[in-house]
């Protein structure tokens, strides 16, 4: 059995196929490398460079390795941008998934792991928010999301792909061996912005909206290890493969922190005081969210081992020196 990773040289990708190989799977790869890296796929496991919407290359690749589940990471994710192109963004994560799924169908593939995200909550009703939640994305980003949950329920009813959908909080961290991390270059990702910073890669930050209904005033946020949002979709493989129904499940740790909250701890841990400025909101950004966690404890077993910000802003922190000693040496 052959795992099929998309976006497997990306951020929380290669920590998939870490955590893959580390449990003894076969794991074939296909990224086009946009915003992924070779070096981040282990020696030995194969990468394939193109791209997800590929019909005819991603039909091949199930039917010559034999793929008998698919976990789907790649994506556009940048909520701003999405703004700015939402057609880009309904291309890449909407109608290019819906021929990943085409594929999977057409090629026998029955367990799909999806990667979906809070956004598709929109401003939510009540915090911690639940997967019974009406959902009301407030970005394209979101809706790019959701469109795919649809197609993935819509496409289980009428044949036997099962799945599980997976919706990220705010990842964060990394490898806690080292091995890999947040690694692209322009990264708006809250705690690789402030490491940045406090490494001196950055002049400072910013600060986007203090005047949100919060108790500081800036964004409210759950923030998940990227190990620990990995090692759900382990245990949504394994549920799968023991003929668990399709699901649907917030991955998060039920605990929120503030922007500003967020970057006490990262000049804290580093001990420095970086610049940071306050500036007007973003388009697109809701003022709070934070994950109820109860169904994936429940269904999928999941044991969370990183739920400490402190933890992952140092490991952030380990990994951004790990890069910028790597790049200096390329």
């Amino acid at each position: 059995m052959t795992v099929l990773v998309t976006g497997g040289a990306g951020y929380i990708g290669s920590h998939m196929v870490l955590e893959l190989i580390d449990a003894g799977e076969r794991v074939v790869v296909l990224d086009n490398l946009s915003t992924g890296f070779r070096w981040a796929i282990p020696d030995g496991v194969p990468l394939v460079i193109g791209d997800f919407g590929d019909e005819e290359l991603v039909a091949r690749l199930i039917r010559e390795n034999g793929i008998e589940s698919i976990i789907h990471f790649a994506a556009k994710i940048v909520v701003p941008d999405s703004v700015s192109d939402p057609l880009g963004y309904y291309l890449n994560n909407t109608a290019k998934a819906r021929s990943l799924i085409a594929c999977a169908v057409a090629g026998g593939v029955k367990k799909f792991i999806f990667s979906s995200t809070a956004a598709v909550y929109g401003e939510p009703q009540q915090n911690p928010v639940t997967e019974g939640e009406t959902l009301k994305p407030i970005n394209p980003y979101g809706r790019s999301k959701w469109f795919v949950e649809m197609m993935l329920e819509d496409t289980a009813k009428a044949t036997d792909l099962r799945y599980v959908v997976l919706r990220y909080f705010n990842v964060a961290g990394a490898d806690p061996k080292g091995r890999t991390g947040q690694s692209t270059a322009n990264a708006t990702h809250l705690i690789k912005v402030a490491v940045q910073s406090a490494l001196g890669q950055r002049k400072g930050m910013e600060v986007y909206g203090t005047d949100y209904p919060t108790p500081d005033g800036s964004c409210l946020r759950d923030y998940i290890h990227v190990t620990d949002l990995v090692r759900a979709h382990m245990d949504a493989l394994r549920y799968l493969r023991e003929g668990g129904d399709s699901l649907t499940c917030n991955c998060g740790y039920q605990r929120g922190y503030s922007v500003l909250d967020v970057i006490k701890v990262v000049k804290a841990v580093s001990g420095v005081d970086f610049p940071v400025t306050l500036s007007g909101r973003r388009a697109g950004d809701p003022a709070a969210i934070v994950a109820s966690n109860e169904r994936i404890k429940e269904m999928l077993n999941w044991k969370p081992q990183h739920d400490n910000l402190e933890e992952i802003v140092q490991q952030a922190l380990d990994w951004e020196r790990r890069l910028h000693n790597r790049n200096l040496s390329e």
